[in-house]
C-alpha cells in the first residue's frame, strides 16, 4: 500500500505526481477521480463570492482533468485501464443551492462521456457514479445534515468498488434517474418542485456568514426529506445493514419505493460484507 498527497489544483504538482507514478510504479491500472469540493449556498449569498465557482472548477474539474490526462496515455499504451469519475446526484436532479458544485461536476461529466467514446475500443473503460451526499467533514458546516441519515463513507466505497469490478457506463440511484426524467419530460413541473424545496430548506449558518444560530426545519421540510432521500436538500439516502457477517444490499431508494423496483434501482447492485 502506497500513499501520496498532492494538491491537484496545482498544475506543476500534478505533473510531478504523474511522473512520479510512472517512475516508481509504471503507471496505474485504476484511476478514481474522487477529490471534490461541494458548496451549498443560494444565489443571494453568492453574488460577491465568485471565488466559490473558481475553486470548485479548479478542484472538481481541472484537477481531475490534469491527473486523468496524465494517466490515460499509459493506459492506452498498455491497452488496459479503468477510470471512475465520481459525479453527483445533483447532476440529475439540479438541486438548488448547489450551482457551483453541479456546474463543475457537469464539466467533468461532459468531458468524461466524450472521451470515453474515444477509448471504448482501446482497452480503457470509464464509469461515472452519480453519488448521493456522503457524511464527511466537508458537510459539517451544514448543520441541517447533523440529524438526518446520509450515505456512510463505507457505503460510498462499496459503490466505487462495484464500479471497478463490473465497469458499467454509469451508476445512479433510481431517484436520481427519476429526477433526470422529470426534468426531461416536464421541465416546468420539475422547476416548480425544485423551487418549492428551495423555499423549504434554508441556507446553512456558514453559507449566510452567521454564527451561533440553529437551523430549523418546518414539518413540511422534514416530511420532504423523508420522501426524497438521496437528493442534496440535506437528506441523502443511507442503506442499513443487519448483524455481523451478513452481506447487505445497499439499496439507495426512498421508503415509499416498492421492493419490486429494487432490481432496477442501481446497477450493478452494491453488496457489503461487514466482516
Amino acid at each position: 500500500m502506497f500513499s501520496y498527497s498532492v494538491d491537484i489544483a496545482d498544475e506543476a504538482g500534478c505533473a510531478a505526481f504523474v511522473q512520479m507514478l510512472d517512475d516508481r510504479h509504471g503507471g496505474v491500472d485504476f484511476l478514481i477521480n474522487n477529490a471534490g469540493r461541494s458548496i451549498r449556498r443560494a444565489f443571494d449569498n453568492s453574488c460577491d463570492r465568485f471565488h466559490d465557482f473558481q475553486r470548485t472548477m479548479d478542484l472538481n474539474y481541472f484537477g481531475c482533468l490534469r491527473i486523468t490526462l496524465g494517466r490515460l496515455p499509459g493506459m492506452v499504451k498498455k491497452h488496459k485501464g479503468h477510470v471512475d469519475s465520481i459525479s453527483s446526484i445533483g447532476m440529475l436532479t439540479h438541486a438548488p443551492r448547489f450551482s457551483a458544485c453541479v456546474a463543475s461536476k457537469s464539466a467533468l461529466d461532459g468531458w468524461t462521456r466524450c472521451a470515453s467514446s474515444e477509448f471504448a475500443d482501446r482497452g480503457v473503460s470509464v464509469t461515472t457514479i452519480k453519488m448521493p451526499l456522503v457524511r464527511t467533514p466537508m458537510i459539517a458546516p451544514t448543520k441541517i445534515c447533523n440529524n438526518v441519515p446520509t450515505l456512510a463513507p463505507e457505503e460510498a466505497a462499496d459503490m466505487i468498488a462495484q464500479a471497478c469490478v463490473y465497469k458499467p457506463v454509469r451508476i445512479a440511484t433510481r431517484l436520481g434517474i427519476f429526477g433526470q426524467t422529470l426534468h426531461a419530460l416536464v421541465p416546468r413541473v420539475a422547476r416548480i418542485v425544485m423551487n418549492t424545496t428551495f423555499r423549504m430548506f434554508p441556507d446553512s449558518d456558514a453559507a449566510k456568514g452567521a454564527r451561533g444560530e440553529k437551523a430549523r426545519l418546518s414539518p413540511e421540510a422534514v416530511a420532504m426529506q423523508q420522501r426524497m432521500r438521496g437528493i442534496h436538500f440535506g437528506h441523502p439516502a443511507r442503506a442499513g445493514g443487519s448483524g455481523p457477517g451478513c452481506a447487505t444490499a445497499v439499496r439507495l431508494q426512498p421508503p415509499w419505493m416498492p421492493w419490486c423496483c429494487s432490481s432496477c434501482w442501481a446497477w450493478p447492485p452494491v453488496w457489503r460484507n461487514p466482516t
